[in-house]
């Protein structure tokens, strides 16, 4: 071999990966989405993402601020699409809710990701030593209700749903069901039993959207 040889492959021997911020997000996002924020450890979290501390320190200057990172690419990659199922103009509401929450089942019960929900998988067993974590948690879970708020306000509107209606009340309601199925999605459920309470829920949707009321009453 010669000099000029040797001198290229040190060099590319020495040369240092480059680090792929989005690669590092996903690994970190299943990381604590699977065992939480306290559990998991910085030693963890380099050895998931195959950064260095340093590097990880440069980019997101600490642990907290990583996981700031990862619940907005959670909420690019899976909030945002289920948030769009309620978006589609030529649905009814009542479509439109339950495309949102079969959209979730499948969303919470994908074996090629950790099971339920993000936000409130990670809520749990956070100490008082992680206030900040858990008010972010919140703003996260009331983002949620709001969501589905503005949905049914907006087709309150258009006359999809009974004017006594108390969309606050019903938007709280359905988050509630929303974070069942994760813990049941934690549990072990399936998509089918998932799919199974989404069937409950359209069930019971005309009493819980005023419809048979407002019929009753013309």
């Amino acid at each position: 071999m010669s000099v000029t040889q040797e001198t290229k492959v040190k060099k590319g021997r020495g040369r240092p990966k480059l680090f792929d911020r989005e690669q590092a997000l996903d690994r970190a996002l299943e990381l604590f989405w699977a065992h939480g924020y306290e559990a998991t450890s910085l030693a963890d979290l380099v050895a998931a993402t195959g950064a260095k501390a340093p590097t990880l320190y440069a980019e997101f200057e600490n642990k907290e601020g990583l996981f700031r990172a990862v619940m907005e690419r959670y909420v690019e990659m899976f909030s945002a699409q289920r948030n769009a199922t309620l978006q589609c103009k030529e649905s009814g509401v009542a479509t439109g809710i339950e495309n949102y929450f079969r959209s979730t089942a499948a969303c919470f019960t994908d074996r090629d990701k950790p099971a339920g929900c993000f936000f409130i998988c990670t809520s749990t067993a956070l100490s008082a030593d992680s206030e900040e974590i858990a008010d972010m948690l919140r703003k996260k879970h009331r983002s949620q209700e709001a969501t589905l708020n503005a949905f049914l306000q907006e087709r309150k509107a258009l006359g999809e749903l009974a004017e006594a209606t108390d969309t606050a009340a019903l938007s709280r309601y359905l988050t509630c069901v929303l974070q069942g199925m994760s813990v049941r999605a934690r549990e072990g459920a399936d998509r089918a039993e998932l799919d199974g309470i989404v069937d409950t829920l359209m069930q019971l949707w005309p009493m819980l959207s005023g419809v048979c009321h407002q019929k009753m009453g013309r």
